[in-house]
């Protein structure tokens, strides 16, 4: 996000995210110059394409490149359908990408699981490299036993500075250099200013990454222009910070309250805890109320801007040592449900022989 280096920055590995916090912070929101999203519904998941140039970028803080946002909530939902329906998107857009990055049909493809397999929410790169389907052995060994329709394709997980005490990229460029593959794909976890994307939303880029991202600590980045060959990042939110859950809570309440208000048929008592009708329905923003209502509700807090709100909280939590990283409780059945997933979208976007549709979904 382009600020002032005092003001607060809202932490998103998002392109999606951030492109939609610069236009709310607009005085009279628009599209930006050098940003094209375009969006559509496939198999009832949406899936969200932003293409950002040079100056696209340094409005929104962005690398200039290719953005894919998949909202997979099939994982959150443990709806083994609707994950293989979302596998499948995956490996068609993964597909796509590769091919618009000039990467030819049999290039030698490396597998980056980044993360640390010890931090549950920091291990979904490790835990999707182990279900990657590992090829080049075979091409190297045996050539003339492999089928059509495979690539080679090799693995590894460099683990992070904490356990192995050297740089990450380090140990990547290092083996770029013996291995000189054709592409990267690298999988992490990232962090997100929403609790509602988190564990079922994928991005993938043709941009690069930052090891590390997912838990606030950026490595140097994996580009083609560190490495030398185009980086695809694949990487799904696990973790937000206090402030995003304590600002989004804030907001929920808000909504809550103005849906209430506006329902003619509510008790007298509606707007009091013990008055409130707990249903299933999604809040959404048409539920936010007005200024004036804000105001009653919540006092002067309920009039501050998303930002100044964010930057109230942050000021709050930050000395006291609060504003922590949070992950859900169900984080180790996340963790197994989209690596599968990604791995499944991996394996059936590289080898042309592995159809998504005849994969296995396991239910927990």
């Amino acid at each position: 996000m382009k600020q002032d280096e005092n003001n607060f920055s809202v932490r998103t590995d998002l392109a999606v995210e951030a492109k939609d916090m610069y236009i709310k912070q607009q005085e009279k929101p628009k599209e930006i110059q050098g940003i094209i999203t375009k969006e559509r519904t496939e198999a009832g998941i949406q899936v969200s394409h932003v293409q950002i140039d040079e100056a696209g970028g340094k409005e929104i803080g962005k690398k200039p490149g290719n953005y894919i946002t998949i909202y997979a909530d099939g994982v959150k939902n443990e709806d083994t359908k609707s994950q293989a329906n979302a596998a499948k998107i995956l490996a068609a857009e993964l597909e796509q990408l590769i091919r618009d990055n000039d990467i030819p049909d049999d290039g030698k493809a490396l597998i980056v699981g980044l993360g640390n397999w010890n931090v549950t929410p920091d291990a979904l790169g490790p835990m999707t490299v182990e279900k990657v389907m590992v090829t080049n052995h075979l091409f190297e060994l045996n050539m003339e036993t492999v089928s059509e329709g495979y690539r080679p394709v090799s693995a590894v997980s460099p683990g992070v500075m904490g356990v192995t005490g050297m740089e990450t990229s380090n140990i990547i460029h290092g083996i770029v250099e013996k291995f000189q593959p054709d592409f990267i794909i690298a999988v992490d976890a990232l962090a997100s200013r929403s609790i509602e994307r988190i564990n079922e939303t994928i991005q993938i880029s043709d941009s690069g990454i930052h090891p590390g991202s997912g838990v606030g600590n950026k490595r140097k980045e994996l580009s083609k222009a560190t490495l030398g060959v185009p980086v695809i990042a694949i990487g799904v939110p696990t973790v937000v910070d206090a402030v995003t859950i304590t600002s989004d809570t804030i907001d929920y309440m808000l909504k809550h309250l103005g849906k209430e208000w506006s329902d003619k048929d509510r008790p007298a008592n509606a707007l009091s805890p013990g008055g409130f009708t707990f249903g299933k329905s999604k809040l959404t923003e048409e539920h936010m109320p007005d200024t004036e209502k804000r105001q009653a509700f919540l006092g002067m807090i309920g009039t501050l801007s998303e930002e100044d709100k964010r930057a109230l909280i942050k000021e709050v939590l930050t000395p006291t040592g609060h504003n922590m990283m949070v992950t859900p409780k169900e984080v180790d059945g996340f963790m197994i449900d989209m690596s599968h997933l990604l791995a499944n979208g991996i394996n059936a976007s590289l080898h042309e022989t592995v159809d998504v549709d005849n994969l296995a979904f396991y239910s927990r």
